[in-house]
């Protein structure tokens, strides 16, 4: 028969080798990492039975010994509750608003800095798009993030959808301050480099849509249709950009002391996920720059753009023909889902100010802070896990 003995330095299984008895060397002795051959019957079946009987003992109390100590080691101490959590909602990139709420919330000083020690704030997505100082945000929040972790703070800076439409070339909403930003001294010629390169190209994009056009008009029209920055706003938010990395290494849900904060929202469709799936799901696709309506950063029950939880039931039930769950009925599903006791999203704009449902259970917090909507700049500090509303004033009155 054949005998393993594994040694206690190798944890795998050794290579075979058979060792007999001789007359000159008696009983063969077990060799470490080794396989021994023995006869059925000879006189040293009954001294391997033995020893393989004290080694089975051996090992039964050593594992008896490993699974004790297994048990007695304590589990990981669950975090400690945290004592401030601010959550600031779209700010469709209104600088002058985010600072107003950073500097009235005490979590940056007159130049910016963080002096909001061990504070978590939570932007919820959508700081870009629609107002003039996208990039000056996104640039705030990335320094932002390096500064508060410095202080045992945090800055956490969700997905919105349009984040996403950045990420993936759906530049529909970008103004053209936004684009400004991104102009340095080369920008001209760069831009004048690239439709050399895709003459050709341009020339019948516009010759199929207007074959009478002369070649200066299509290029004046392509370069009005693409105006200085935009080639670098581009790059820059492409999934292999500055930007478009750091949006993709954000998470799109966060649980913090028991609250959930998303953009849009957790539909009954996304309820059986855990939040680590649904943040590697959306990471995957902003790195693949998804466009597929089906992908989690493009469904509209997604947590992205889902608005199921922002509507009165009325509205939901005229909104469609599936019978679609009552939202306090939703919001205690999401909870129990995630073993949570609050959810705050933002996306769909309540100009009239934050709101708390269910009591306390649902937090919207998007009011239209941004100065293209008009409504209240605001934010929401969840102090020793009471949630408490919080109206700034505006510095800079919004454009009639």
């Amino acid at each position: 028969m054949i005998l393993c003995m594994i040694s206690d330095k190798t944890p795998s299984l050794p290579a075979c080798a058979h060792v007999g008895a001789s007359a000159a060397t008696g009983p063969a002795r077990p060799v470490a990492g080794q396989c021994l051959h023995i006869e059925p019957g000879s006189d040293n079946m009954t001294v391997w039975a033995k020893w393989g009987s004290q080694l089975g003992r051996l090992w039964t109390r050593r594992v008896c010994l490993l699974g004790a100590l297994a048990l007695a080691t304590p589990a990981a101490a669950a975090p400690p509750p945290l004592h401030r959590i601010v959550a600031v909602g779209d700010l469709h990139g209104d600088f002058a608003a985010w600072r107003d709420i950073a500097r009235a919330a005490r979590l940056v000083d007159g130049n910016g800095g963080w002096i909001g020690g061990d504070a978590v704030l939570v932007q919820t997505g959508d700081a870009v798009d629609r107002g003039q100082d996208s990039l000056k945000i996104v640039q705030d929040l990335m320094r932002l993030q390096r500064e508060a972790s410095r202080s045992k703070g945090q800055v956490v800076a969700l997905v919105g959808n349009h984040e996403a439409m950045n990420v993936t070339g759906d530049f529909r909403y970008v103004s053209a301050g936004d684009y400004a930003a991104y102009v340095d001294s080369r920008s001209v010629q760069r831009r004048e480099n690239v439709y050399q390169s895709n003459k050709q190209l341009i020339e019948a994009f516009y010759h199929q849509r207007d074959p009478t056009m002369s070649g200066d008009a299509m290029k004046q029209a392509w370069l009005q249709a693409t105006p200085l920055g935009s080639i670098e706003h581009r790059v820059a938010w492409g999934p292999n950009g500055s930007i478009g990395r750091w949006v993709a290494g954000n998470p799109a849900v966060a649980m913090l002391d028991g609250n959930i904060f998303v953009h849009g929202g957790i539909s009954p469709a996304y309820t059986h996920r855990t939040i680590d799936e649904i943040n590697r799901q959306v990471q995957a696709a902003l790195l693949a720059g998804a466009t597929d309506p089906h992908s989690i950063i493009n469904d509209s029950q997604g947590p992205l753009w889902y608005r199921g939880l922002a509507v009165s039931d009325t509205d939901a039930a005229k909104g469609t023909q599936d019978a679609t769950p009552p939202v306090e009925e939703q919001v205690q599903s999401v909870l129990s889902a995630f073993g949570a006791k609050r959810i705050v999203i933002g996306h769909t704009p309540l100009l009239s100010g934050i709101s708390l449902s269910y009591d306390g259970r649902l937090a919207r917090i998007d009011t239209g802070i941004s100065s293209v909507y008009g409504g209240k700049v605001s934010y929401l500090e969840i102090l020793d896990g009471n949630p408490i509303p919080h109206v700034v004033e505006r510095s800079q009155a919004p454009p009639k």
